[in-house]
């Protein structure tokens, strides 16, 4: 009787419990709401449970449907505060220090969350910290999750007061971008930073907007659905299946010690070319988190054998333990940053073939060996040998992280868990930083980017709401150029054409990247160019938001006329060299070359001697666009574009679940 009399009222607590009316974590204190437009407030209650709302002047009264769910609409009001805002319902709610203003979704991957200390550290942190007292400007970052189905709620969430006490960990981008409007706007500004590293657009799409979609359709119909179990245990078999196919039969070997031995059998071994993270190599590895071996060999000169010499091998993620015939030269462990250089030892290299063998850990992220190519050499005392290219390789060890359901697992998982809790919050409009994670496949960019920006737009029901996002910044992920293709080049690409949606934007930042940084930490231009595209697009605040944007061209004795929009105050040249960089000339085989440029006025004359009847010009069209100096004399930079629609490295390259 007695367990019988407790089950009951545990039961009963349980229940009660449940009826109290409840709120989405994103209603808090501190919080900002949207100004001038009709503001929903939503939970969920009892079934018929009378719910009233004051705020300010207004009280609305409603019930809780069937389900429990309820939802009031407060009428647009004028941003201020702080005002206080009480639910009663069975319980009481009361929220203070409640600001109205404007609010912004600020989403994307580890560009968009670099914190402004934390792992990010960007540009003066500790000035920009030490100054950040800005209380009308509140920052709340959405807890990282995933969901095979879409939630009704984030799992936490903490609307925290700008000052410098808790501005570290806010979005930098957010950040800059919020001041510069508070600054001009003087109203309250809320950030609502929803990202996450590394992750790809296709996570951050419904599946609803896939199934409707022709190209999509067919890849979205495939997934497995079920529970995140379910869909982990696809994966893995998913993954050992590419393992297999990649290297044989998979087994896990805790003793590999022979595997850097010069004199190891490594012939059955599969190729993977150096530098280049083994998530960008196209082999289906995009998951792998594990212990991966390398070997390379080399031919040393009788007059070197025997003498010491140097070996570098760029950046490696996360860390190394590297090996020449089967001696540890050196090791760094978690210094993804840092560039690998080792003394080799007089007496280790001999005549003839010498083994390099490094083993590469990447517990997160991208894994393997990253940078330039010209980072990667064995010098010797008569010569360097240049070690990027072809390498064989093995994995050793996945681990478990690898076959568990991280955000680019499935495409919708962060939609479903990271977005989906968050409408129909009322927003100004969003501001977006990602497509790193997607450059191997920009043509597919093209249809995703729009997709992804309709989508959202969609489920939100505030029509077309401003979205502004940021190009791909220089960063040499592959030594991408005009010649050998530029993934990075046809990301800015498909980025820019996203500008053919209504009440887009785009911030271009080329010009303040980091070739060997692909998360650079100039973050105040990046949030000033944002907030210089919505000042005058949507705060009536005219200025000239962009650089200047490729328009026509017009070929004529061997040279091409350029003509652009966006000129703002002029064309200029911005560097102490005083001549335009990131020019190429095609000839009529199609291979580029570098070419002068000259500014005429409101355009541009491109040519190069030797370069007769040009058939296509490209500007800024690399990984690492850094040279390109070409600006408007607003001081913004002019977009990569080509005049030439070749096909790219990217055009063939389609999103396939696990892959």
């Amino acid at each position: 009787m007695r367990i019988f009399v407790l089950s009951v009222c545990s039961l009963f607590l349980f229940f009660t419990g449940n009826c109290n009316v409840r709120l989405p974590k994103l209603f808090a204190d501190n919080m900002v709401l949207q100004r001038d437009q009709l503001i929903p407030v939503w939970g969920w209650a009892e079934p018929g449970e009378r719910i009233t709302l004051q705020f300010d002047k207004q009280t609305k009264t409603t019930r809780a449907d069937k389900s429990g769910k309820w939802m009031i609409k407060l009428d647009a009001h004028p941003a201020g505060g702080p005002f206080q805002l009480v639910v009663r319902g069975k319980n009481v709610i009361n929220l203070g220090n409640i600001l109205i203003g404007e609010v912004w979704l600020c989403s994307g991957q580890s560009n968009m969350e670099m914190p402004i200390e934390g792992w990010g550290k960007i540009k003066n942190y500790e000035q920009e910290i030490a100054n950040a007292e800005y209380p009308e400007i509140r920052h709340i970052k959405i807890p990282n999750s995933v969901s095979s189905e879409p939630k009704e709620d984030v799992g936490s969430g903490t609307w925290e007061v700008c000052s410098p006490q808790t501005a570290a960990e806010f979005s930098a981008t957010a950040y800059f971008f919020a001041r510069e409007l508070y600054q001009r706007l003087h109203v309250p500004i809320g950030l609502i930073n929803s990202s996450w590293g590394g992750t790809m657009i296709e996570t951050w799409i419904s599946r609803a907007a896939f199934e409707g979609d022709k190209y999509f359709k067919k890849m979205i119909d495939s997934m497995a659905t079920g529970s995140m179990e379910e869909l982990a245990r696809h994966k893995k078999e998913r993954l050992m299946e590419i393992i297999r196919g990649l290297q044989g039969i998979y087994k896990e070997l805790s003793n590999t010690a022979s595997w850097k031995e010069a004199d190891f059998d490594d012939k059955a071994w599969p190729k993977m070319k150096l530098p280049g993270l083994w998530e960008q190599q196209g082999i289906g590895l995009e998951d792998l988190d594990g212990l991966v071996w390398f070997r390379k060999t080399v031919i040393i000169d009788d007059i070197d054998a025997g003498r010491p010499g140097t070996l570098d091998l760029g950046k490696i993620d996360d860390s190394d333990e590297t090996y020449v015939n089967g001696i540890k030269i050196g090791e760094m462990k978690n210094k993804y940053s840092e560039k690998r250089h080792y003394i080799i030892p007089a007496g280790i290299l001999k005549p003839g073939a010498n083994t390099i063998s490094v083993k590469v850990e990447d517990t997160g992220g991208g894994g393997g060996f990253y940078g330039e190519s010209t980072d990667m050499k064995l010098v010797t005392g008569s010569k360097s040998i240049k070690l990027a290219g072809e390498w064989l390789f093995k994995i050793a060890t996945v681990f478990e992280t690898s076959t568990g359901n991280g955000p680019n697992s499935f495409p919708t998982l962060l939609f479903n868990a990271m977005i989906n809790p968050l409408i129909p919050y009322a927003i100004k409009g969003a501001i977006w930083y990602q497509g790193e994670s997607n450059a191997s496949r920009a043509y597919e960019y093209r249809r995703a980017f729009p997709l992804m920006i309709t989508d959202w737009r969609n489920h939100w029901h505030q029509g077309d709401f401003p979205f502004y996002f940021v190009q791909l910044s220089s960063f040499n992920a592959g030594n991408g150029n005009s010649e050998l293709g530029s993934s990075w080049a046809e990301l800015r690409e498909a980025q820019t054409m996203t500008l053919s949606l209504p009440n887009t934007g785009m911030a271009v930042t080329t010009d303040i990247g980091d070739a060997n940084d692909i998360h650079p930490k100039d973050k105040q231009d990046v949030g000033k160019r944002l907030a210089v595209v919505a000042l005058d697009n949507l705060y009536q605040q005219p200025m000239e938001y962009s650089g200047p944007l490729y328009q026509s061209v017009k070929f004529e004795d061997n040279k091409a006329i350029l003509t652009f929009t966006h000129l703002g105050d002029g064309l200029m040249i911005k560097d102490r060299y005083g001549y335009l960089k990131g020019f190429e000339l095609a000839d009529q085989q199609k291979h580029f070359h570098y070419a002068k440029a000259e500014i005429e006025g409101d355009h541009l004359i491109v040519y190069q001697d030797g370069v007769n009847n040009p058939s296509a010009v490209r500007y800024a069209w690399a990984d690492d666009a850094l040279e390109a100096n070409l600006f408007n004399k607003n001081g913004l930079p002019a977009c990569a574009f080509r005049t030439d629609s070749w096909d790219g490295l990217t055009a063939g390259a389609r999103y396939a679940i696990g892959q």
